[in-house]
């Protein structure tokens, strides 16, 4: 079935390639992908595919329906670029100062798009495939706002799957795991009033930079004694801000930074544990602390049945030895919205070792956000004929 598949898809490979370089030499930041989607729509409806746009701002989605059957499935593809700036020099680069594609987006868009082309045209299959085009996961929240502007209740879907790329994993490997996947990621933003002064005078005033080392410290007492140690969690102090003159102690110290959990039970505990530190050193210091925490993404959780379906439709395709299990991440993914709504499963596929990369790009790894990254064309075939497995395994005739 995958050589099969592989060659079902080979006329389509080419031009996808070409419109993969293109979208990394364009990168568009969070909820402005409208050359983006645009081009997405131009392709779509060559294929004869019904569009439906504008979800979510720049969000779109095809429709392929065939047979009789109610039966639905949503494919995911994240769309948005990173504001970094690229340090390629191969001729796909990006045209734009402070925007990449480092995260492949460009890539799992050409993949879907790929596989769009053999089930509209090919395929055969009984009930409905919804293609979804995703803005925003960089931060934006994209998944949320679509599911809020009413993505299921005007596409119906039984379940959905998202695919991701992962250098360091052989090319084409799938990796997949039950539960969660990926955390949860949330801010905090720590505000100490002291009482400024004269560096040498520090018993007239209330140094804020002082009660700020204490609570770094005290943060990771949560980790250490107040989690069970079979849990895992994060938590980051990444910004520090303090002071203008080495003679001056500064009236106000701020902290930012990031947690990061696999359950909300952790996450209730560090956001209660974090702002009961913050008042009662702040206290006991004779001051006050304003202290605000911001819950972004929540975990992404696969659900079992879905993992199981992946683990098949990749085993078929490529045999026992091209499935492994993945280790999850305490990064972050905004499809957690999706899978708090339908049932379903995040999953990566390899993007190799970084040798596909052209002569011309940076002296750095080619991980996720590093500005010497690219996504390796040849997943293109490989993650097609998985997303069209998958819908023929879902969808069966």
């Amino acid at each position: 079935m995958n050589q099969h598949l592989i060659e079902k898809l080979a006329s389509i490979i080419p031009s996808m390639t070409q419109f993969r370089r293109d979208l990394h030499a364009h990168p568009e930041l969070c909820f402005q992908e409208y050359r983006t989607s645009q081009r997405i729509v131009d392709q779509l409806q060559q294929w004869g595919i019904e569009v439906h746009t504008g979800i979510a701002e720049t969000g779109v989605v095809g429709v392929i329906r065939k047979g009789s059957s109610s039966r639905s499935i949503g494919l995911r593809a994240d769309m948005d670029a990173l504001p970094m700036t690229e340090q390629n020099q191969f001729q796909h680069v990006s045209q734009y100062s402070g925007r990449m594609h480092a995260c492949g987006h460009d890539g799992h868009v050409a993949m879907l798009l790929a596989a769009a082309y053999y089930l509209a045209t090919q395929a055969k299959f009984d009930g409905t495939v919804n293609l979804v085009f995703q803005p925003a996961e960089e931060g934006g929240g994209g998944a949320r706002r679509m599911i809020e502007e009413g993505l299921f209740e005007r596409l119906p879907m039984d379940q959905i799957y998202a695919m991701h790329n992962w250098p360091g994993i052989p090319e084409g490997q799938v990796a997949v795991c039950d539960g969660p996947i990926m955390a949860s990621s949330n801010e905090f933003r720590i505000v100490i009033k002291g009482k400024g002064g004269h560096a040498a005078l520090p018993h007239l005033g209330i140094d804020p930079i002082l009660i700020a080392c204490q609570l770094v410290q005290a943060f990771q007492t949560i980790l250490t004694r107040n989690k069970n140690p079979t849990d895992s969690g994060v938590i980051s102090v990444t910004t520090i801000h303090a002071g203008e003159a080495i003679n001056v102690m500064p009236e106000v110290c701020e902290l930012r930074g990031t947690v990061r959990t696999f359950t909300y039970e952790l996450l209730d505990l560090i956001e209660t544990r974090m702002r009961e530190l913050t008042q009662h050193i702040s206290s006991a210091y004779g001051t006050e602390a304003q202290f605000n925490f911001t819950r972004n993404y929540p975990p992404t959780i696969n659900h079992e049945d879905a993992v199981r379906k992946i683990r098949s439709v990749a085993t078929n395709l490529w045999g026992s030895s091209g499935v492994q299990n993945f280790v999850p991440t305490m990064g972050a993914e905004d499809f957690s919205f999706f899978l708090q709504k339908k049932p379903g499963a995040y999953f990566m596929i390899g993007n190799g070792d970084g040798s596909h990369r052209q002569q011309g790009h940076g002296l750095g790894p080619c991980q996720l956000h590093n500005p010497s990254y690219d996504f390796n064309d040849d997943l293109i075939a490989k993650g097609a004929a998985l997303w069209v497995a998958l819908v023929n395994a879902e969808l069966t005739v």
